[in-house]
């Protein structure tokens, strides 16, 4: 196991060159809502697509929009309605269909404000209805689905052998099958994190070998209490469950000077999702800060991993 200090030494930030593009987002009129942790962009039901997280600067409560492309700029996509209440969007296709995933924030039974992962999926064009929730108090939770029609899921438990946050794996045989009880069964990776580390997965990648590569962050506390989130990936063999060591990909350092939403968050980089390149580079799209959208070309970090 190497801990973040010693990824952060074997990660050559100053030699990568990075393209660093912060994304042209414009919301409507009077709406001054921050739009961040991203997913990458997808192509849709004819049109060009961007998730974002939406939240003014003094709020936690947020809303996943829509966002379409046009003239360069990514607007308000207003054929999709925004799903309130929900953070950190993903998205992934499984029988052709869009699949649209966020944390929902809520109060359980006993009246505690809690979260969970919850799931949509298109039932008539761009009329989105919820089927399935994860455990609560999970975040992270992807899915991915194999050339063999079964789903690949990856989870983010905390708590008991899970500490502050681990990622484990489980393959389920289709989409009926997503529940509490599937998603608690996976077997969780003990070697990727130190004790006062966590980590999750952002996006999953079947690559040409059969393997998937993992979008993924780690994350820990300074002594002074600040966050600092950095991108990673590792390499997952979904049929005997081994995995390669992690490595980082990007940190803030990468990215363009900004705000951030409080000074505890300044060193945060939530990765949203990875476009890869014919041309051996990538596009990852992050947010930045829990404040703004960035998109930068990196190498692409799957390339010799779909050689093995």
């Amino acid at each position: 196991m190497r801990t973040c200090r010693q990824l952060l030494k074997e990660f050559p930030y100053r030699q990568l060159q990075f393209a660093n593009t912060k994304l042209p987002i414009r919301l409507e009129g009077k709406d001054k809502r921050d739009v961040y942790n991203i997913s990458s962009p997808f192509f849709y039901n004819g049109r060009e697509l961007l998730l974002g997280r939406a939240e003014f600067r003094d709020s936690e409560d947020s809303s996943i929009i829509f966002l379409r492309r046009s003239a360069g700029i990514w607007i308000l996509d207003e054929q999709y309605q925004p799903l309130d209440h929900l953070q950190d969007p993903f998205y992934c296709m499984i029988g052709g269909k869009m699949i649209i995933g966020g944390v929902e924030v809520y109060r359980n039974q006993v009246n505690t404000l809690t979260y969970r992962t919850v799931f949509y999926r298109e039932t008539a064009p761009f009329q989105l209805q919820r089927f399935a929730c994860g455990p609560e108090h999970m975040k992270d939770i992807r899915l991915l689905e194999l050339p063999n029609g079964k789903i690949l899921i990856t989870t983010r438990p905390q708590g008991a052998e899970a500490g502050r946050g681990k990622i484990g794996f489980t393959v389920i045989r289709s989409l009926d099958d997503l529940n509490d009880r599937s998603i608690s069964s996976a077997r969780i990776f003990e070697d990727q994190f130190a004790k006062e580390e966590w980590g999750g997965t952002n996006q999953l990648h079947l690559l040409k070998n059969g393997k998937i590569g993992v979008l993924s962050h780690i994350a820990n506390f300074d002594p002074e209490g600040n966050r600092h989130y950095y991108s990673t990936c590792f390499l997952l063999d979904p049929n005997s469950g081994r995995h390669s060591p992690m490595k980082i990909i990007a940190v803030r350092k990468n990215f363009e000077n900004g705000p951030s939403k409080r000074n505890d968050l300044k060193d945060v980089v939530f990765a949203g999702g990875l476009v890869r390149q014919k041309n051996g580079t990538a596009l990852l799209y992050c947010g930045v800060g829990d404040t703004e959208a960035h998109c930068i070309t990196i190498l692409d970090p799957f390339l010799k991993w779909e050689k093995i």
